[in-house]
């Protein structure tokens, strides 16, 4: 089964929790902080592979969670670092972040990988919060959480040629004489139901040809099994427009070509400037030249190769020509710099790490940094809390809520849990 389109939520490993220990050993006089820093989480990285050629195995893993760290332990020692977590994909797989629509990666080339979420860091030990003025820290904290989110899995096939047209127009028959592709052909629409690939040979060259299913009118809009497979011919540098010139049940070529020609404009802008040779296929048949003409008048600039899949008449000229072609047109990227998230982040980033809000009469502050700060604290420990409250104050959370009017006694609330404002924290 061809599968091109899977959503899974992932969730990488959390860290190890950091240890609060202090050595007991009977002839060690003042036995200081001994606890040790928890494991790093294990990343979930995706990586392209050569072999694979759809997402089916991705269609049963709704869900990806990785490995946690372990967790310190005294005598110093730190928890051990989990294994990363690597889901395989077949190459021409993009990942995007199904909440913002922004591309993570693009995987193109074999052995390719990118981490989709990071695991998180250890959390210290009390060994690493020694210091001159305080030699023997109760504090240690709770392994940073491991980064979740859902994204959406979509492979577009790498080739470097797309035939398309109406059903039965011949561009499975053409794709099986070019290449060792065998691909079901019958004379009814929609025969061909997933895109098939084919390798073909000429002299010391060699290139991808994408037979994809046939279009029909309405199919940008979901009709038919257009819009399904019209993204594989994304990556293309050239479209092959197969034509049926024997046409002669009533249908008309050129209204053909004009109603493909349209599909292709309203799925997408790029793939329809993209360079384009028309093959005006069935050359064996007594209506061919007929037709032929009157759409050459209708379309005198286009590039026309005549042949006939069934008698291979005019395939190699056809083949020579696509591969001096392909040789003049430069690689592409599917998606422009500022569809990356990687670009919108860099650009954009807020440099404020928290936001407050107020709910009735209780403050609310939220914001990633300080969420995360929030989860790595021991609040059992008296120590560790004055640390986070500290830590708030740093990032300039009392002089704001100081500023919108907080008084003492007011009810401050992160991640749902409620603490009573103070302004005099040091």
């Amino acid at each position: 089964m061809f599968i091109d389109e899977v959503i899974i939520k992932v969730k990488a490993g959390n860290g190890g929790d950091g240890s609060t220990s202090f050595r007991h050993e009977k002839y060690v006089e003042f036995g200081g902080p001994d606890g040790g820093n928890g494991g790093k989480g294990a990343d979930v990285i995706f990586k392209a592979v050569g072999g694979l050629k759809t997402l089916i195995d991705l269609r049963y893993k709704k869900n990806i969670k990785a490995e946690n760290g372990g967790n310190g332990s005294g005598m110093n020692k730190t928890g051990f670092t989990a294994e990363d977590t690597i889901i395989e994909v077949p190459i021409g797989t993009s990942i995007k972040d199904e909440e913002t629509g922004l591309v993570i990666c693009d995987l193109v080339t074999d052995g390719q990988t990118c981490v989709i979420a990071k695991g998180g860091r250890g959390g210290k030990g009390n060994y690493a919060f020694r210091t001159n003025k305080n030699k023997a820290p109760f504090t240690s904290e709770l392994g940073e959480p491991g980064e979740e989110r859902t994204v959406k899995c979509e492979l577009m096939l790498l080739a470097d040629v797309g035939l398309v047209g109406f059903p039965s127009v011949g561009k499975s028959s053409l794709i099986s004489v070019v290449s060792a592709s065998k691909p079901k052909i019958a004379a009814y629409h929609f025969t061909t139901l997933s895109p098939n690939l084919g390798v073909v040979k000429v002299h010391d060259d060699s290139f991808v040809i994408a037979d994809l299913p046939g279009l029909i009118e309405g199919s940008s809009e979901g009709v038919g099994l257009g819009d399904k497979f019209l993204k594989h011919a994304s990556r293309t540098k050239l479209i092959c427009h197969v034509l049926d010139m024997s046409e002669t049940d009533g249908r008309n070529v050129i209204d053909d070509y004009k109603i493909i020609r349209n599909e292709i404009k309203k799925y997408s802008e790029k793939l329809y400037n993209k360079e384009e040779i028309i093959v005006a296929n069935k050359k064996d048949l007594p209506t061919f030249k007929e037709n032929l003409e009157k759409f050459k008048s209708a379309f005198p600039d286009k590039e026309i190769y005549e042949i006939s899949a069934v008698t291979h008449d005019g395939i190699d000229n056809l083949m020579n020509a696509i591969n001096e072609k392909l040789k003049s047109i430069p690689d592409e990227s599917v998606y422009k710099e500022h569809e990356f998230e990687n670009y919108v982040l860099y650009e954009f980033k807020n440099e404020k790490p928290y936001k407050i809000t107020k709910e009735g009469d209780t403050w609310v502050i939220s914001g990633e940094k300080l969420e995360k700060i929030f989860k790595m604290t021991r609040f059992n420990s008296d120590e560790s809390a004055m640390r986070f409250a500290r830590k708030l104050k740093h990032m300039g959370v009392d002089d704001e809520l100081k500023s919108l009017g907080a008084k003492e006694g007011d009810i401050v609330k992160i991640l749902g849990f409620e603490f009573e404002y103070e302004d005099h924290i040091y």
